[in-house]
């Protein structure tokens, strides 16, 4: 498979949530406009665990946690940056959103949850701060980013 299919099915969510607040609110529309039973969502689904098999997706690792950065914001992708992690019952660094960061939630373990949210989205607001979390097995987890923006906290 290659980028170009990935980013293809990307653009598919991207120009339609463009415009829009990041928001709590926007996870609820995207849970409906992109349900995890439905056509982009399953593509897109699918795209990330065949480029994490195929190793192009994910292919960095840091205290367990399995990450890369597969696409860059830019205006093709309606200046969204598009990251994907493999969390097995671990929680990630600490950091901030300034934009904002819209989650798509794939439990690899059934009962698996990433903050609590099983499959499906999740939506931070601008300014919020977490330390990602999955419980109850492996997730994957494909982050969008309004221009790319996160800042990493320092631990105590």
């Amino acid at each position: 498979m290659s980028l170009a299919a990935f980013e293809q099915a990307v653009v598919a969510v991207t120009g339609r949530i463009a415009g829009r607040p990041v928001s709590p609110a926007l996870g609820a529309a995207m849970n409906a406009e992109f349900p995890p039973d439905g056509p982009e969502f399953t593509r897109l689904a699918a795209l990330c665990r065949q480029g994490i098999a195929e190793g192009w997706l994910c292919n960095r690792e840091a205290g367990g946690i399995r990450y890369g950065r597969a696409i860059k914001a830019t205006p093709a992708t309606h200046g969204f940056s598009v990251d994907v992690v493999v969390m097995d019952s671990i929680a990630g660094p600490q950091h901030a959103h300034p934009g904002g960061e819209i989650d798509m939630i794939l439990p690899e373990t059934p009962g698996a949850a990433f903050d609590g949210v099983g499959e499906g989205w999740l939506v931070y607001g601008p300014g919020s701060e977490h330390a990602p979390t999955v419980t109850g097995g492996r997730a994957v987890v494909l982050y969008l980013l309004p221009e790319g923006a996160i800042e990493f906290k320092k631990r105590g």
